[in-house]
């Protein structure tokens, strides 16, 4: 009995996996299926950055024994220059929700049209871009202190979505109906590295803390963000709050001499209806609209050039600081 269940899971997980667009059938963490989804995404402020050459991670539902538990977002530096983070994502399909794990790439792909904020609005990434070896900061979408980070400039992120709810998988009921978009599939046929050993790390830390159960925080953990992988306490760490208005913005940033108002730079608009903005309804304060809504790897050219060009720390040297501790 115990081996024709385990080849029934193991079926279903085949034709969960064939159900799948083909762009995210590489990307599936095989063994993770579920039938019931995942809790809202959580409301809460963007630690401010680590230092130069973090690129922000945000946080997702994982799921293990104990059922789902959250994985703070965090930054982390990114293991190449030039690449970015795809996002994982829960989607269902065979009549199970699956995990599709994140990646860095060359440019971002297809996360399932889940606004986990800060940048990811559902469709690429608009809060940051490389120039060169150096990566620059959108200030308008993150959390970014000026007086030590000089690589920035300010194009705001404007969302048309009237619809305001933090669903974070992909298909079944409620769930986002985005498709990948050409760009998307494209970018999913690049050559991709998996998350990093510090990433790896920071979800294990996160799967052995009772305290982001779903179970125990009921949606709302009080570990919500990190400024660094598997830093779980002190200085930095935020916690959930209670869904407004205006949550999920970065706080107002450091020293910072350009404060203007971002909008869908935040999770409670994931439409679930109309999954994603599309590129003509994403605007933005730039006079021409060639922002990299799909996750280019430079900066809009109508963006101010970075004021710092010298080469972003190589994840290697150790600069800013020791991570994990």
């Amino acid at each position: 009995m115990a081996r024709s269940t385990r080849l029934f899971v193991l079926f279903v997980l085949v034709f969960a996996a064939f159900a799948m667009p083909s762009e995210s059938q590489a990307q599936v963490a095989v063994g993770v299926s579920i039938r019931i989804g995942p809790p809202a995404l959580p409301v809460y402020p963007q630690p401010i950055c680590s230092g130069p050459g973090y690129i922000w991670t945000p946080g997702y539902w994982a799921y293990g024994p104990a059922g789902y538990y959250w994985v703070p977002g965090t930054w982390v530096p990114a293991p190449a220059v030039g690449l970015l983070w795809t996002p994982g994502y829960w989607g269902w399909a065979g009549g199970v929700y699956v995990w599709h794990a994140g990646y860095w790439g060359p440019h971002v792909g297809f996360y399932g049209g889940i606004n986990y904020g800060f940048g990811y609005t559902g469709v690429g990434f608009v809060g940051g871009a490389w120039h060169g070896s150096v990566y620059s900061y959108n200030t308008a979408v993150t959390n970014v202190n000026t007086t030590v980070i000089h690589n920035t400039y300010n194009t705001t992120v404007i969302n048309n979505n009237s619809t305001i709810n933090r669903v974070s998988y992909n298909g079944g009921t409620g769930g986002t109906t985005a498709q990948p978009t050409a760009v998307e599939q494209a970018a999913s046929r690049e050559q991709h590295t998996p998350p990093t050993a510090l990433q790896g790390q920071h979800e294990q830390a996160a799967r052995s803390n009772r305290a982001l159960l779903a179970s125990e925080n009921h949606g709302q953990p009080s570990i919500a963000a990190t400024p660094k992988p598997g830093v779980f306490s002190g200085g930095g760490v935020v916690a959930a709050h209670a869904a407004t208005v205006n949550a999920n913005r970065p706080q107002a940033n450091v020293n910072s001499t350009n404060r203007n108002t971002a909008h869908g730079d935040r999770p409670p608009y994931a439409n679930a209806t109309k999954a994603v903005p599309s590129p003509a309804t994403a605007k933005t304060s730039s006079t021409q609209p060639n922002q990299p809504q799909h996750g280019s790897n430079r900066p809009p050219s109508n963006a101010p050039h970075p004021h710092n060009n010298h080469p972003a720390p190589h994840p290697s040297e150790g600069h800013p600081g020791k991570l994990g501790r």
